[in-house]
């Protein structure tokens, strides 16, 4: 049996002789439990809102993004993408057009992004998924149709009841040295048939099209703004995208899902684990409540010492009581403050207890929330290690200048 622990032990759960002690133990213990339980919540939530913002962009993204390094298009045609179509894992090669255009519908005029993507679009995105007005469609009885953006819908006033066109205008290729303004710019009309909505960085921002209207609109010919792969459910994201970039060489830019919004999640990443220090400097502050829990023990036991050393207890045996007092301290509070933060979070995630402000304006109604173990192994550390520190200092220092006293 370890002595010292099972000492400890009866230290923790009997009835001291100075109600005060029995007060800060409580408080050293409320105090760990309060902190930990708090970092795994935040945690858990921010979690939550990571997951979901992935979630909307991997509807809209695809797996992988091909871009030119420099200049805004390129022919595949003179470089090896022949080889990429190749490549296990890659289900799905399309050729995007992107450009920026002017749109006008009614009095409303709004910039936007027109893409203008290939018929396999949907079958490696879930753009269909995301259509809340409408439905997904750009070409139908030889009728050209677009699935805008809610932001754009919004701005130019958009309601698909209404039988109206959009008018698209972009310049014309090459240099225009006619002194009629008119004849530099191309333009175009097209029905909206669908609405579709992601986040706000998206949905402000794009119109889909189907890439031949693009092309014609923009005059690109065999040119082309980006390449997107769908890569096979059981593929390897990282070793393709590292094959892709040998293959290409630095001319062209290959972002997977998260690199394609690598600004967002850096963001959240950041927020996140800046709440985690806060927190972590706060449960630093409670854990304090141990030293003072601790000195005033050593104080209260000061009879149980002189007996310990009067039975031929070392100085090491009695300093191992008091530290593991103070260990047992921190671990309760541990164990109970997670236990108390998993289970809230699972209420949550199971019942939605608290609602989102907005009255059902956002996507979802209640805080998003999700339990990551490495979070919760990360949390117990962290508040075990602070413990222990806390624990050490009265132990090794009064406890040492006690025991000088009781030897003289």
């Amino acid at each position: 049996m370890n002595l010292p622990l099972f000492i400890a032990k009866r230290y923790l759960i009997s009835k001291k002789k100075q109600n005060i002690i029995n007060i800060i133990s409580a408080i050293s213990v409320a105090g760990i439990i309060v902190g930990t339980t708090a970092l795994i919540i935040i945690l858990s939530v921010f979690n939550g809102f990571n997951s979901l913002i992935t979630t909307f962009y991997s509807d809209f993204d695809p797996d992988l993004r091909i871009s030119p390094a420099e200049g805004k298009m390129f022919n595949p045609a003179d470089f090896n993408f022949n080889k990429i179509k190749e490549l296990p894992g890659v289900i799905h090669y399309s050729k995007v057009i992107e450009e920026v255009a002017l749109l006008k519908y009614g009095s409303q005029i709004y910039p936007a992004t027109i893409k203008g993507v290939p018929e396999n679009y949907i079958q490696y995105t879930n753009i269909d998924s995301l259509i809340v007005t409408g439905s997904y469609s750009l070409k139908r009885d030889g009728i050209n149709y677009a699935v805008v953006g809610q932001g754009v819908a919004y701005n130019l006033g958009i309601r698909l009841s209404l039988a109206d066109h959009i008018m698209i205008y972009v310049p014309k290729k090459g240099k225009q040295t006619s002194i009629n303004p008119t004849r530099a710019i191309n333009h175009n009309y097209i029905f909206p048939a669908g609405i579709f909505s992601v986040l706000e960085e998206i949905d402000s921002k794009y119109i889909l099209v189907s890439y031949d209207y693009a092309a014609e609109l923009f005059e690109s010919k065999q040119l082309v703004s980006i390449v997107e792969l769908g890569l096979s459910p059981l593929a390897n994201a990282k070793t393709v995208q590292k094959e892709i970039q040998n293959i290409l060489g630095e001319k062209f830019i290959v972002k997977n899902k998260f690199q394609q919004h690598d600004l967002i999640y850096k963001t959240m990443q950041s927020e996140k684990w800046a709440a985690y220090l806060i927190l972590v400097f706060i449960l630093i502050i409670a854990s304090f409540n141990i030293l003072g829990s601790l000195s005033m023990l050593i104080i209260d036991k000061k009879e149980d010492i002189l007996i310990f050393k009067s039975m031929g207890a070392t100085t090491k045996l009695i300093r191992r009581i008091f530290l593991f007092e103070g260990w047992l301290i921190s671990i309760l509070g541990a164990v109970i403050g997670s236990v108390i933060g998993i289970l809230v979070c699972w209420i949550q995630i199971e019942f939605g207890i608290i609602t989102l402000p907005g009255n059902g304006s956002f996507v979802i109604s209640a805080y998003p929330v999700e339990i990551i173990f490495s979070d919760i192994i990360l949390v117990l550390s962290v508040v075990l290690l602070i413990g222990f520190i806390v624990s050490w200092y009265p132990v090794k220092f009064i406890s040492q200048k006690y025991l000088l006293q009781q030897n003289l």
